[in-house]
């Protein structure tokens, strides 16, 4: 798991060569803070295949804007920089995983 912002996040996200998972959160946001765990432990399953990159959107605005980011927590999976897959809202474990699989899949 890595933090970006505006600043680094072409860098960490979009130049990657794995798929990445972004997680569009703010720390007062509920669902926000329940679903990282699961994000982190599918991230963790997926080690060498997927990166999640955690924003906080009110630290990183123009990230939360180029996605969108109007309702929190987004998820955005991305593939060599562009958007392959996005759910918004909070998920439990196993349909973060089941996601995770069918976008991959399908690309």
């Amino acid at each position: 798991m890595v933090e970006a912002g505006d600043a680094d996040f072409a860098e960490i996200a979009d130049q990657a060569s794995m798929y990445v998972l972004v997680d569009l959160w703010a720390p007062w946001c509920g669902p926000c803070r329940q679903v990282s765990p699961a994000l982190e432990e599918v991230a963790a399953e997926q080690a060498g295949h997927l990166k999640l990159v955690k924003v906080n959107v009110d630290a990183a605005r123009g990230v939360a804007e180029r996605f969108d980011a109007y309702s929190i927590p987004t998820l955005v999976l991305l593939k060599s920089g562009r958007e392959a897959s996005r759910q918004v809202g909070a998920l439990p474990k196993r349909a973060l995983r089941e996601w995770v699989a069918n976008a991959t899949a399908s690309q």
